[in-house]
């Protein structure tokens, strides 16, 4: 049998569409026993902000100024 190491090895040298793949399918094995309510919750505000973004009613931040922004928040 194949270690973690050897499988991350491999994984890792595939196309980027197979990991992406793999990876989804990974996500899905995880069977995670989500409340119907809070999923229904979650989806709506998913579909809030995608509207907001693409009806142009929020300022988007680029993902490595986001990320400073919350460095500074945690570190001390």
């Amino acid at each position: 049998m194949r270690s973690i190491e050897q499988l991350t090895e491999e994984i890792l040298s595939l196309p980027s569409a197979s990991r992406a793949i793999l990876a989804e399918k990974l996500v899905e094995s995880l069977e995670f026993d989500t409340d119907s309510v809070i999923q229904s919750v979650w989806v709506t505000e998913a579909k809030r902000r995608r509207d907001e973004v693409q009806h142009g009613s929020v300022q988007l931040i680029p993902g490595e100024e986001a990320l400073a922004q919350v460095r500074q928040l945690i570190e001390p």
